[in-house]
Formats: C-alpha cells, structure tokens, sequence
C-alpha cells in the first residue's frame, strides 16, 4: 500500500526536533544525515552520493538530462550512482524542507541482495526484455518504508537506541529500498553483470580519480565494451557524455574546495585537474552562472 501525504505527519514530528539549521545535519549514524531548508532555491548544479533521500515535509525537482524527478511527501529518491544533476527546492520559514538522507554502502548493499536471493535471474545481461535499470528516480513511499524510517528516526531520539539497534534500523530502510520499484537499479550495482554494471564501475574509477587525465577510449577499455558503444550506453545511463561528466564532476568538486577558506581559485582549479585557470573559470561560469572567484566570496560571507 501507498503512503498518502497526509500520512507523513509523523516524520515531520520525529524530524522537527533534530535538525540543527538549514542544510545537511551529521547524525551518531554516519550512513544517515537530516535535511532542512527554510527558503526555496532556484535549479543548482550539484551531485548526491548514492543515497535514498526521504523528503517529509517541502519537495523537491531534479533535472537530469530531459528528465524532471519531482520527490516530496509520499515519495523517496534512490540516487544509485554519483551523478551531476541540477536541482530545484520548494520551501519556506513556514513549511521547511525536511528530510533524511541515507548513504548506500555497497557493502550492505551487497550483503542485503546475496541474503535475499533475489534479483540473480534479472541481472541486465541481455535477455530480450533488457531495460537498463535507471540511476535515478522518484518511488513511490510503501507502507513498509515508511514504517522503517519511523523506526529509524525515533531511534535518533535516544542516544542508547542509536548505539544499540541505529545500525539494525538502518539496514530495514535500505531492505525497503531494494523491495520497492527501484530494486533492480539497487541489485544492479551489486550484481556485476551486464553493460549498466560496467558503466557503474567506470564511474566509480571517475569519481575516485578524476583529476587524472583520461580517454574515452581508455574508458571504454576498462568497461571492456567497444568506443562507441561505451558511448552509446554511457549517455543513456548518465544522461551525458564521458567527457561532459567528468567536467561537471571537476566543477562539483571545485565548488566543494572553494567554499573551504583555505582554498583559493588556483587551487582549486590544479586540485581538480585542470591545466589552464582561466579555462576552469570560464567553465565554471558557464556552469554555475558565478565566476569562481565570486562565488568563494559569497560562500564565505556566509
């Protein structure tokens, strides 16, 4: 049974008193954080590592590629792989975004899928039915869901809890995700079969090393697929070409560097892996619509 948004009150009381300002909270769990927002934000370049996003209260609009990923109450997030995506935030000092993020650790992941047994048929290895499973998308809250976030967030509650069952709590809300209509997106990265798999491992080099100077065809190598046809399944799963992935990544990850005060523009543009300044600050202009040296200010005025 589907979660009403009427429904999801209860997260709201459990999530009201935990968040410590706008942006994103730490929690004793270090696979889960709280969201908060008081004010809505126009559509803004950035990048989720693979996680479920809970929201209770505000919503919110993902954009990747020509596809429009509209979560809010009565709906979760799953974000399997680590993609640059632009990202819309409806909330206000009356209503705030709230919400919890939990990281997917493959670990758990792996062990979740082997102890289930299930998905070992489904694998994309290319039956006649193949469908590439996507690496993000909005699904619908179950009762079961929310039931296991309920438990979750009320264990935040109670120091003895956290310490005792958080970790248990945990593991029930990723068991849910992996039951629910993205199973198969969650089993995918896991399963190490098919061309989604090898794609999932390309980015996950990307993202390790991608200040490092690479090839498509180096790339293509590593997914053991042909140039073109790397390319091909590359775009339709990241909704963006090798090339333009790894410069948004760079970009990401120099706004993350910028807004540490010890870091200037520079730095942050050799950080990244770039050769030539003034082409990072074109680049990130164009990307974020601020020169970098302007957004570093405004970050730290903050």
């Amino acid at each position: 049974m589907h979660v009403t948004q009427a429904s999801t009150g209860s997260l709201i009381e459990l999530l009201a008193p935990l968040v410590e300002g706008d942006g994103y909270t730490p929690t004793r769990l270090s696979a889960v954080s709280l969201i908060a927002m008081h004010r809505p934000s126009g559509r803004t370049p950035m990048i989720y590592e693979p996680s479920l996003i809970i929201v209770a209260q505000g919503y919110k609009i993902g954009y990747l590629g020509d596809r429009e990923i509209h979560y809010g109450p009565g709906q979760y997030l799953v974000q399997t792989l680590p993609l640059p995506f632009e990202c819309e935030t409806h909330a206000s000092p009356e209503a705030p975004l709230l919400g919890v993020a939990v990281h997917l650790e493959p670990a758990l992941l792996g062990e979740l899928v082997t102890a289930s047994g299930e998905g070992i048929d489904d694998r994309d290895g290319g039956g006649k039915n193949e469908a590439s499973p996507v690496p993000m998308a909005s699904v619908s809250m179950t009762d079961g869901m929310q039931g296991a976030v309920e438990r979750l967030l009320r264990s935040l509650h109670d120091p003895a809890e956290t310490a005792a069952m958080g970790e248990a709590r945990v593991r029930d809300v990723v068991f849910e995700a992996l039951r629910g209509q993205q199973g198969p997106a969650l089993r995918a990265l896991v399963l190490h079969q098919g061309h989604y798999s090898r794609i999932v491992q390309v980015l996950s080099r990307l993202h390790a090393h991608y200040a490092e100077e690479v090839s498509v065809e180096e790339l293509a190598r590593q997914a053991n697929m042909s140039p073109s046809t790397f390319h091909q399944h590359f775009k339709e799963i990241v909704q963006a070409s090798p090339l333009q992935y790894l410069k948004r990544l760079r970009l990401l990850k120099a706004q993350q560097l910028l807004a540490q005060k010890s870091c200037n523009v520079n730095q942050a543009a050799l950080a990244v892996g770039y050769r030539s300044v003034s082409q990072f600050s074109r680049d990130y202009k164009r990307y974020f619509g601020t020169a970098p040296l302007q957004h570093r200010k405004e970050e730290h005025s903050l």
